[in-house]
């Protein structure tokens, strides 16, 4: 099954004002692993929706196996031996894992075939499961699994099509690192049976794991397609963007002595445990670890979206036992969710819409909206910030993930707050993008704010904070300080027994 290849010739595509790509070709052969790299905006993503059938190329042409490839939708793209596993993950939580992997073509019996035929449909499920050496069973509910074996279950159903090319669009960037293991090996499986593995990333350190060769996309452009071998950081990056000055933490960033926030003896069950910290005015504490040690649950207990079941957190010498959103936010305190899609923003409203939900009571009145105080705060953010975003009447959905990310922050910054929880900030953003949101975080330190800080990507935490807390099951183990510490001894003490 070697033969198999996807082509792309001339692919253009054009909207009114923007070339998301210009005559895009390239060639995709069977039994490799390609890393498809490119900055937010630089026309991947338009290039896995028209392979996909998603939108229709202005111009240009493409080729599955030789054959004319010219999908009207997704499913005609399935039909021709292509499938696409998404970042935003698209089972549904409560059926079980056989329904999922092959909803709507359930095997049938009885008279015209009108009855399900559960017992052949779960064993089918657990062939292709098998298959790829996946070790779940087809009887359990979507809901019950780890995000990791979600993204199994994703692969799985792309798979029982049999297609002769799987796309991953950013597969890793909820998992752990014995699930990312996990997927590795079911993709190198996949690659041993011949098939084209397109796998999109902003992680470079994986690229050398998995991939075979780098295709880099820049400003809608074919940029070239390297092999692993060649594949250093430093190409990869120059690839991307050209010239990229890799920002520092600024040496003027002073932390004043005074508290702004307070946690002692926080606990709530099963998620984390008798946990103590203060946080400085202008100061940028890092929290790292593993996921599954309860980082992201401390950051929404503290902020108000979780409870918690004993201890107290005190803001402005002002103690609370309990904590709900609104009483943080009036406090000072603002937090950039890490699912910023479903939980930063409502997709369906406008960019302009989207950088006032969290000061509507500063621009309102009796309950009208006045859109002239509006104004000063959009365009604030949208300039200070640096938004890319020619019509802030569009959906914020059409925006790429890192100014995506930059309106959620912007929509905080319009409630004034005196403190900011970052939540994977960088998680699917390009190399530029998150130098952008660290010199962000900067600069709120120098303006005296303070921020905590949760990354999975642990040289992003010594890089941008001063003091870094270290948790494991729940707990905070340890306090270091980023200067004394290199990125292997960081990730040897976050790892867990």
């Amino acid at each position: 099954m070697d033969n198999f290849q996807l082509e792309v010739r001339n692919l253009t595509k054009v909207y009114p004002g923007t070339v998301a790509l210009k005559d895009f070709s390239a060639v995709f052969n069977g039994g490799k692993v390609y890393a498809l790299l490119g900055k937010n905006g630089s026309g991947k993503s338009t290039l896995v929706k028209c392979i996909s059938g998603a939108i229709q190329p202005t111009g240009g042409s493409m080729f599955i196996n030789g054959k004319p490839l010219q999908p009207r939708s997704p499913i005609d793209t399935f039909n021709q031996g292509i499938a696409i596993v998404y970042q935003e993950l698209s089972l549904i939580r409560d059926l079980s894992v056989a329904e999922n992997i092959l909803l709507g073509r359930y095997f049938k019996k009885g008279p015209n075939n009108r009855i399900i035929d559960w017992e052949k449909t779960k064993q089918k499920a657990a062939e292709i499961l098998k298959s790829l050496n996946i070790d779940i069973p087809v009887t359990q509910t979507v809901r019950s699994l780890s995000v990791g074996q979600q993204q199994m279950i994703e692969i799985a159903k792309a798979m029982s099509f049999n297609p002769s090319v799987l796309i991953l669009d950013e597969p890793t960037s909820a998992l752990a690192q014995h699930e990312i293991d996990s997927l590795f090996n079911v993709v190198r499986n996949l690659k041993a049976h011949g098939v084209i593995v397109i796998f999109i990333t902003h992680k470079l350190h994986e690229i050398q794991a998995i991939s075979d060769f780098v295709t880099v996309v820049r400003d809608g452009h074919f940029i070239g397609t390297i092999t692993i071998a060649e594949a250093t950081p430093q190409n990869i990056v120059a690839m991307m963007f050209g010239e990229v000055r890799q920002l520092t933490r600024p040496n003027d960033l002073k932390i004043s002595k005074e508290v702004v926030l307070e946690v002692k003896t926080l606990s709530r069950k099963h998620k984390f445990e008798n946990i103590n910290f203060k946080l400085y005015q202008g100061e940028i504490l890092g929290i790292a670890g593993m996921l599954g040690s309860g980082r992201s649950e401390l950051l929404r207990a503290i902020f108000g979206a979780d409870s918690f079941d004993s201890g107290e957190i005190i803001i402005n010498q002002q103690s609370f036992s309990r904590s709900d959103i609104i009483k943080m936010k009036k406090m000072g305190l603002a937090m950039t969710p890490e699912n910023r899609k479903e939980e930063g923003l409502v997709q369906t409203l406008s960019i302009r819409e989207n950088l006032i939900l969290a000061s509507l009571d500063s621009i309102s009145s009796h309950g009208y909206l006045n859109h002239r105080m509006e104004n000063p705060y959009i365009d604030q953010q949208i300039t200070n910030l640096q938004i890319k975003a020619p019509d802030i009447e569009r959906p914020v959905s059409s925006l790429s993930g890192g100014n995506q990310q930059k309106v959620v922050i912007g929509n905080w910054l319009n409630a004034h707050p005196r403190v900011i929880f970052f939540d994977e900030p960088s998680r699917g953003i390009d190399v530029q993008a998150k130098q952008q949101i660290f010199q962000i975080m900067w600069e709120l330190s120098q303006a005296g704010l303070s921020s905590i800080f949760v990354s999975t990507e642990l040289e992003e935490l010594l890089e941008v904070c001063h003091r870094i807390l270290i948790m494991k099951k729940g707990r905070i183990e340890q306090e270091i300080i980023p200067e004394n510490v290199d990125l292997s001894e960081l990730y040897s003490l976050c790892m867990e027994a």
